[in-house]
């Protein structure tokens, strides 16, 4: 088998909201996000046959560290571990969204891998084994697996079923600085966490558009202590024309904008490009 098993867009993951629910005796933290997938995001391509490697290009592949430690790889092991004689081969990688930046795009790329390992190995996407090996690789690949939103909880690993949610015309916004997500939790000062249940829905669109609107990132704030370009970049947001609200996603340090339209937000990140030409900026939709 030497044809190409195909390409898959990892796409960016932001979290609408998120609330830090307790610490863990493990060191880990129970969280609860709302999270959406964008329009824009990295590329994984697969090609079976031959030893397990990868190979890394694209605008911000230099920032993305030693190939050798890169989660496709890690994604591509785990399931190895699980399915006896899994064929392997060669991945690539467009690297197109910042690193360390609270869009999740490392993991993205590994629920990537994963799903080409499973079309290249005619596994089914709800087969346990990938889920297990997203688990195994990082706490927000599970979510990463079947892009859609979705609230999740615990570590990231217990999900609700996919969301109705609205499309969001949405601007992202990148300052040019990396988070390290483990420094902003452990800048964190937070009980120790309860029992979490299984992770519910809110009811409808309007029950989810509620939720963000009202809802927080309880990172936002350690987060900026570490890198106060995250407040610059959330101020020169709410001061956009048609922004409606203005939150960071993750850990940090992307932050995004919502807007009422597709024009309202491309003009917003033709604004911000003249005016801060350093940031990364992209206008997209999320979800719908």
């Amino acid at each position: 088998m030497t044809a190409a098993a195909g390409a898959e867009k990892a796409p960016a993951k932001v979290n609408l909201t998120l609330r830090v629910l307790g610490r863990r005796a493990d060191g880990y933290h129970e969280i609860e996000s709302l999270v959406a997938f964008a329009g824009v995001g990295d590329a994984v391509t697969f090609r079976p046959g031959g030893a397990l490697a990868l190979a890394m290009s694209g605008p911000t592949a230099a920032a993305a560290g030693d190939v050798a430690d890169n989660l496709v790889l890690k994604a591509a092991r785990a399931l190895a571990e699980r399915v006896e004689s899994l064929k392997l081969g060669r991945f690539t990688l467009s690297k197109r969204l910042p690193v360390s930046a609270g869009l999740g795009g490392g993991s993205a790329d590994a629920a990537a891998a994963l799903r080409l390992l499973a079309r290249a190995n005619r596994m089914t996407p709800d087969d346990p084994r990938l889920m297990q090996a997203a688990r195994a690789t990082g706490a927000d690949v599970p979510v990463c697996l079947d892009p859609r939103a979705r609230l999740m909880r615990g570590v990231g690993d217990i999900l609700s079923d996919p969301l109705d949610l609205p499309r969001l015309f949405a601007l992202l916004v990148n300052p040019g600085v990396a988070v390290a997500t483990k420094d902003v939790f452990a800048a964190l000062n937070v009980p120790p966490a309860k029992p979490v249940a299984q992770a519910g829905a809110p009811a409808g669109p309007a029950g989810l558009l509620a939720d963000i609107t009202n809802g927080r990132n309880d990172l936002e704030g350690p987060a900026i202590e570490l890198e106060p370009a995250i407040a610059d970049v959330l101020a020169v947001l709410r001061k956009l024309p048609g922004c409606r609200l203005a939150r960071m996603s993750g850990s940090g340090a992307t932050c995004f904008g919502l807007f009422d339209s597709t024009r309202a937000a491309s003009a917003a990140a033709r604004t911000l490009r003249v005016g801060y030409p350093a940031w990364w900026t992209r206008a997209t939709v999320l979800g719908g």
